[in-house]
């Protein structure tokens, strides 16, 4: 794919663009649960066509109040449903289409599972995205692009209306290469009815895709940028007239497949680590994907993985130890950590308000060893350190016209579970600047 071009190919200076209120929000929450379920689920399908009948959804033991849990027992602050996959299957008894849960035989076509996901993330303190397919494989109106829009606009609206607030509407690029939605119409659509929703990566987006399905960002992440690709099946990119303030957000899936599939098992503790730490750890956001079962349950299997994660982050970085911003003057920020400290984890926090200023940064101890190097640092930035040292300060210089940190934490993780991506990506951990 064509990487997305970065404002500091044309100048560092001139496009120093700052976040919305809700963009860095939506960047501190950091951490998402992607739930994808649907008639796929049931026909051992990763896509389908738009053909399977809407009466092979028949979850015997659905319970999304279990999703929620799991999702807040992870730390997950917001989750996202496929409300529509590019099959064009409802979770919603929309008025649209007959291609629904309102046909199939789940609570005899009287069920509507956004609505009872969006309750339960209200009692679990989790903040709701929909997932809505531009791509309709079943909807006749498809071929005709200006019937469809109509189609499409008025799904979206019983979207953004019966649900409460939305945090994050997903527009998935799949399948989408070489067409034209009317996004002007959409985007005044949310601008109405969910102006505090995030929009994924098409039309009038406010975060951006990062470029692969395997969670992972390279260091530097920018948040600013006039292009994001479009899908993972082609070469398309997302051109934009000038930069914008786009963070990304890495989405991944716990299993091999997005739907839930007999024979696959979650990904390694190490892996799911070291996707944590490539994602959140680099200053992007991770969404990761939990796919429910054929009975509407999360496997045993799945959520034994996540609850084993959710005890491993805790104990890498449950217990921070808060540094003191002694002094920040001329890119060289002086930290304080009081007694000598024991530390094998350096957390970065960089002030956005004023938009992304850092592009390269070092870390030394007290005594001037260098601890850690990168690029960018953003909403967080985690540094793993390969030994425990001890230090009663620290000193982090920064490379970036009026930089400034929020926060400088340190992490004692002794004895926790390692991260480790193994061999099988091929994505790199640093890329150099433009």
């Amino acid at each position: 794919m064509t990487a997305p071009s970065h404002p500091e190919s044309l100048s560092r200076s001139e496009h120093v663009l700052a976040p919305t209120p809700a963009q860095l929000a939506w960047q501190r929450d950091g951490l998402g649960v992607f739930f994808h379920f649907g008639v796929n689920t049931f026909a051992g399908r990763e896509w389908s066509d738009g053909t399977l009948s809407p009466q092979l959804f028949d979850p015997t033991d659905l319970d999304v109040e279990e999703w929620a849990a799991l999702a807040a027992e992870l730390g997950a602050k917001y989750v996202v449903l496929t409300a529509k996959h590019h099959d064009g299957f409802c979770l919603w008894p929309t008025a649209t289409t007959d291609y629904s849960v309102a046909s199939s035989p789940w609570k005899d076509g009287g069920g509507d599972l956004i609505g009872e996901l969006a309750e339960a993330c209200r009692r679990h303190g989790l903040k709701l995205g929909l997932y809505l397919s531009p791509w309709d494989r079943h909807a006749p109106q498809y071929e005709d692009p200006a019937a469809y829009d109509e189609f499409y606009l008025t799904q979206l609206r019983e979207l953004c209306t019966a649900y409460g607030p939305l945090h994050e509407l997903w527009f998935d690029g799949a399948g989408s290469a070489g067409r034209n939605y009317d996004w002007e119409r959409i985007g005044e659509l949310i601008e109405e009815l969910q102006p505090g929703a995030m929009i994924f990566n098409m039309g009038p987006a406010t975060i951006r895709w990062v470029g692969n399905e395997d969670g992972l960002a390279c260091d530097p992440v920018h948040y600013v940028t006039a292009s994001a690709d479009l899908n993972n099946y082609d070469d398309d990119v997302i051109e934009s007239a000038v930069p914008r303030y786009l963070p990304p957000e890495c989405d991944v899936s716990l299993r091999r497949g997005w739907f839930w599939q007999p024979g696959e098992e979650p990904k390694s503790l190490p892996h799911l680590l070291a996707i944590h730490d490539r994602s959140i750890g680099l200053g992007a956001n991770l969404l990761l994907n939990i796919p429910p079962d054929r009975r509407g349950r999360i496997d045993p299997q799945d959520a034994a993985r996540v609850r084993e994660l959710a005890r491993a982050l805790h104990e890498r970085f449950g217990s921070p130890h808060e540094g003191e911003l002694v002094s920040q003057d001329d890119g060289v920020v002086q930290v304080a950590l009081g007694d000598e400290t024991s530390l094998d984890h350096i957390e970065l926090v960089e002030r956005l308000e004023e938009g992304q200023r850092v592009h390269r940064h070092r870390v030394l101890a007290e005594d001037g060893t260098e601890l850690a190097v990168g690029g960018t640092i953003g909403v967080r930035r985690l540094h793993r350190l390969p030994a425990v040292v001890r230090t009663s300060g620290l000193r982090i210089e920064l490379d970036g016209e009026a930089a400034v940190l929020e926060a400088v934490r340190v992490h004692d993780a002794t004895g926790a579970p390692v991260p480790d991506l193994g061999d099988a990506y091929l994505a790199p951990t640093s890329a150099p600047e433009a």
